[in-house]
């Protein structure tokens, strides 16, 4: 189980790195053309070229950003892990896989109620940002999981 764990955790991380790595051949090729724009000395080309300038830093950002949250969110779930508290997805699920959404909420509610109760422990905010997830909810899931990461890290 170890091994077949370690062997998912490697492909993973070599399929978010070579994305990452088509991601900056994308930012280098639209930094190049708002370049060629910006010396054509045409207003609109000059205008599209700055325009173009701005995605490159903003992208390289939020990338860092989603890789300091993963690497982050891997290091809690090592400890959790550690300490077998990690979250068990154990939700009944359609033929097709999906997780059924009746459960899913009524197994958010502890987690939920956990997160209230003790807002200040990290744990508490990671089994919530799951307990999200599997309700369908992502956009409050990864909410949960910058939280978890902040007071992980304090």
């Amino acid at each position: 189980m170890a091994a077949r764990s370690s062997r998912l955790r490697w492909t993973s991380l070599a399929g978010a790195v070579a994305l990452t790595g088509l991601l900056a051949l994308y930012v280098w090729l639209v930094a190049t053309r708002a370049t060629a724009l910006v010396r054509t000395g045409e207003p609109v080309g000059v205008g599209l070229g700055i325009a173009f300038w701005i995605l490159p830093p903003l992208v390289i950002w939020l990338v860092a950003r989603e890789w300091r949250l993963a690497i982050d969110v891997q290091r809690m779930a090592d400890e959790l892990a550690a300490a077998d508290e990690l979250p068990v997805d154990d939700l009944p699920r359609s033929p097709g896989g999906r997780i059924d959404r009746a459960a899913a909420r009524e197994a958010f509610e502890p987690a939920r109620e956990l997160a209230e109760a003790e807002p200040d422990d990290w744990r508490s905010w990671y089994h919530l940002a799951f307990a999200y997830d599997a309700a369908g909810d992502r956009r409050r899931a990864r909410e949960s999981l910058r939280t978890a990461s902040r007071l992980h890290k304090a």
